[in-house]
């Protein structure tokens, strides 16, 4: 098992309404989260699918890996920095706000590839030799190569 990450910084929505995004693939397969997030109506899906992207392709670059056995193993999402701004009210006055931004982290696992070792292959053909030589001898009459053979020399 490989595993790869991506972390994703300063996505411009709260943390709050990422995670519920976030907690809809949690624990799934890549493909399944994919598709998940293509259907979802939220604005946060599209940063949400684009770290689990980014965390595949990581994993995918990092060895021979089967894309079928991937899976989020964990997504987490974290506040980012907060921006102060202000809003103009009644009377000159101007009230604060925060924008807060988000952090998402993904982490991915996945299974290698598995090689077909020499040895199997070598094994395999050691079985198709191991057949024993008396059979290999007889005939299509079910007698023995060498008794066809003498009996030809004899007419001969």
């Amino acid at each position: 098992m490989k595993t790869a990450h991506a972390y994703i910084k300063g996505i411009d929505s709260q943390p709050r309404k990422v995670s519920i995004v976030a907690a809809l693939v949690r624990d799934r397969s890549v493909a399944d989260a994919i598709v998940i997030l293509e259907n979802t109506p939220r604005r946060a899906a599209t940063p949400v699918k684009k770290a689990i992207e980014s965390a595949k392709a990581n994993l995918l670059n990092s060895g021979s890996i089967d894309t079928k056995t991937i899976l989020i193993s964990r997504i987490s999402v974290t506040a980012g920095t907060r921006i102060r701004r202000y809003i103009p009210a009644s009377r000159g006055r101007a009230l604060p706000y925060e924008k807060i931004s988000s952090n998402i982290f993904v982490e991915v696992i996945g299974d290698e590839k598995t090689k077909k070792n020499e040895n199997n292959n070598q094994n395999s053909k050691s079985e198709l030799t191991s057949v024993s030589n008396s059979e290999l001898k007889k005939g299509p009459e079910g007698k023995n190569v060498s008794s066809l053979r003498s009996e030809r020399e004899k007419e001969k």
